[in-house]
């Protein structure tokens, strides 16, 4: 099973948020994420598991 990977836009799109507020939480290290030479991506599992930590 192959893990699915978001964009920047389909991870705003997801969150329904701001790229200003996508952009600022990557900076601050506050949203699992890798970049790839001038790209950012996500891994959905990562980002269900953070938007849960976040909820408690």
């Amino acid at each position: 099973m192959t893990e699915e990977i978001l964009t920047f836009k389909e991870v705003r799109q997801y969150l329904k948020i701001s790229r200003t507020t996508l952009y600022n939480w990557l900076h601050q290290k506050k949203i699992p994420a890798a970049k790839i030479g001038r790209v950012w991506r996500f891994k959905k599992s990562k980002i269900d598991a953070w938007m849960e930590e976040q909820a408690r």
